[in-house]
């Protein structure tokens, strides 16, 4: 796997980058440039992703990334080397990350980054150094679009991801609480991080149009362990459901504590994807929570790039992390890895000495992706970078000796315009 770089430091060319975007300049390196790669040396690629917050799900997102590049081979006769980042799922380690990435002249992609929060402050960096960033995991609405036409405030050209927008997730979530659970009137709790608090706010809109009341949207701070007076607030509103886009720690803390709190019991509970691990699904507090996800795609789809299907890919990946993955990005991971190779193939011009790739042509080649068959569906990106299937899940938690993520069933499926439960 990858070496996991935690302690990055800061180059005299990211240091002028940053002075640039402060000032409000664009990149003038040479951007968006060209990469020449002499003979016999690796195409090399970044990968942003967070080891040492979201342990979890980095790992496999690492090993389907390394496992795509094997699958994918060599291109032009030239091996492709990834090497790994830690964006800490922080705006600092997202800005470091990046700030490392820009001072290296050799890289011709990323992959990345896994957070949302990480991605407001690399795509920026990345964009106007003239690199193209996939993700696999990123999904606030932020970092694309509304999906009606209007950027969000913090897109930024040569931004790409294989994840759905939260506004999908919000989407089905609302309906699913609305239709099929009968709730009407649903709270929500975010950690103010973009992910978190996109897809709450999302979410409210989204209930309220379904005629749904949202009395309020609350906040904790990372890091916060006592929720009493979060909790004491929810039970305040007198909610018949909670919608909780929280990462792993706080999740945590918060589910146990609810569990025992006066004016919450028999409250429906539903977590974000961010809270779909092995940590959250061990608690016997969590039994009876509902957890959504994007739709990990059929176990036939086949990836065009690789000729590989899901199922064995799946079984790849269980045996070189030794385990089964503690999450369901792993084809993320692939496909968003394939998307990137595919283009590098598509724009790489192969010389006498050297193998030269063009930035620019590499972002062109991804904005024009449509139709490809990955692993999970078919993949199209819209003028925003939104690449993903536009589907998604959601699961039930009935029994706390159940910690993989990958045998929870399915009850409820559905894309924002076509929704209903999973039979």
């Amino acid at each position: 796997m990858p070496t996991l770089v935690s302690g990055i430091r800061t180059s005299a060319a990211a240091i002028a980058l940053a002075a640039a975007l402060a000032c409000g300049s664009a990149y003038a390196a040479g951007a968006p440039g060209k990469v020449e790669i002499g003979r016999g040396e690796p195409i090399q690629i970044r990968a942003l992703l967070s080891g040492s917050v979201v342990a979890d799900i980095s790992p496999v997102i690492e090993a389907a990334v390394e496992l795509a590049i094997e699958d994918f081979g060599p291109i032009h006769g030239h091996p492709v080397s990834v090497r790994t980042l830690d964006e800490k799922c922080s705006g600092e380690g997202g800005r470091a990350a990046a700030e490392a990435v820009v001072g290296d002249a050799n890289v011709v992609g990323v992959i990345g980054t896994l957070c949302s929060g990480a991605a407001v402050e690399a795509s920026p960096i990345l964009g106007a150094a003239g690199f193209s960033m996939i993700s696999p995991a990123n999904t606030s609405p932020r970092l694309t679009s509304d999906l009606a036409g209007k950027a969000g405030p913090d897109y930024h050209e040569g931004y790409f991801r294989v994840a759905n927008n939260d506004l999908v997730m919000a989407g089905v979530v609302a309906r699913f609480g609305y239709e099929e659970l009968g709730l009407r009137r649903m709270v929500a709790v975010h950690d103010g991080d973009a992910y978190t608090s996109a897809l709450a706010n999302a979410f409210a809109v989204a209930f309220r149009r379904h005629g749904g009341v949202v009395p309020i949207v609350s906040q904790v701070a990372k890091g916060q362990t006592d929720m009493s007076a979060v909790l004491a607030e929810l039970a305040g509103a007198k909610p018949d459901g909670v919608l909780l886009p929280l990462f792993p720690a706080e999740g945590k803390s918060l589910i146990r504590q609810a569990a025992g709190f006066d004016g919450l019991k028999g409250v429906r509970m539903i977590g974000g994807d961010a809270m779909l691990t092995r940590a959250i699904l061990a608690l016997p507090e969590a039994e009876g929570l509902y957890l959504t996800a994007p739709d990990p795609g059929d176990a036939k789809n086949v990836n065009q790039a690789t000729g590989r299907g899901a199922a064995d890919v799946l079984r790849a990946i269980e045996t070189a992390l030794g385990r089964r993955p503690a999450s369901g990005y792993w084809a993320h991971g692939y496909d968003a890895m394939t998307l990137l190779l595919s283009a590098i193939k598509q724009v790489a011009a192969p010389g006498e000495e050297t193998l030269s790739i063009d930035r620019r042509a590499l972002r062109d080649a991804l904005a024009g992706t449509a139709g490809f068959r990955g692993l999970l569906g078919t993949l199209a990106c819209d003028e925003f970078g939104d690449c993903g299937t536009g589907r998604s899940v959601i699961h039930f938690h009935a029994d706390s000796s159940v910690e993989d993520p990958l045998r929870l069933p399915v009850v409820y499926k559905g894309t924002p315009g076509l929704h209903g439960p999973r039979r």
